[in-house]
């Protein structure tokens, strides 16, 4: 098992990207804190990994708010000890509202709050306890909306920014074993890319993901797993000299 006896938090668990890798890392031997602010959900991830033999806590918290990440990490120490991996995954999409000028203050501060804001929050609130543990590994998922235009200013920016902060804290937290690094999703089949999120029927979301998937140049979209396994690589001491990376999981579209 690639990650017997570790700890680790994974914010936005309660579905898609965030719930499949906190199911691959409970198959892999973790113990896992599931961070999100849907309660019922985050309640079936639990239940799931419970089912594969791990332990997992559910916090149902803002981790775009210090205390929401400060919640999250103390229930990791005073459940089970500590924190080894930091899964940065909460996210939202900026919607339809896809120009500068059509965003309204309100949207853009939450697009920026939500999926930059909380790597920050979060990475503050863990990484003491991975420094005082002797290591660490933080995987934040960042987009291909932070190279090409897709997504849309606010959300392109969030994750631009996250690519950023990433890469210099990665600097910084090299000589205390503890490494920082990227997955860069592209079109995949998660809750916020098939419409679901936003009423679609499920004609329309196969209608939505068949277009999406014509653009790259693999021919389909992806899978949750698919980016769960990359974050699991960067997690797994499989990637131990790998620190301030991006690892792009995207069938090709960046560079087409």
């Amino acid at each position: 098992m690639r990650l017997r006896d570790k700890v680790a938090i994974v914010t936005g668990s309660a579905s898609g990207f965030g719930r499949t890798t906190a199911a691959r890392f409970a198959e892999e031997g973790a113990r896992v804190v599931v961070a999100d602010l849907d309660a019922d959900g985050g309640a079936e991830t639990a239940a799931l990994l419970e089912r594969v033999g791990s332990e997992a806590v559910v916090v149902v918290a803002d981790v775009s708010t210090t205390d929401g990440a400060r919640a999250a990490t103390a229930a990791a120490v005073e459940r089970f000890g500590g924190v080894d991996i930091l899964v940065n995954n909460a996210g939202i999409v900026q919607g339809t509202m896809r120009d500068t000028w059509d965003v309204d203050d309100e949207l853009w501060d939450r697009v920026i709050a939500v999926n930059l804001r909380s790597v920050y929050a979060c990475t503050r609130a863990s990484a003491p306890h991975m420094v005082a543990g002797g290591g660490g590994s933080i995987v934040s998922v960042a987009s291909i909306a932070a190279s090409v235009c897709v997504g849309g200013a606010a959300y392109a920016a969030s994750k631009a920014g996250i690519l950023g902060y990433t890469r210099h804290i990665s600097h910084e937290l090299a000589r205390h074993r503890v490494r920082a690094n990227c997955v860069s999703p592209g079109y995949m089949r998660s809750p916020m890319t098939t419409g679901e999120r936003v009423g679609l029927t499920p004609e329309q979301q196969e209608a939505q993901l068949a277009t999406f998937g014509k653009r790259v140049p693999m021919g389909h979209v992806g899978s949750t797993l698919d980016i769960a396994e990359a974050i699991l690589y960067l997690a797994s001491d499989e990637s131990a000299y790998v620190t301030g990376q991006e690892l792009v999981v995207d069938g090709g579209y960046v560079v087409r």
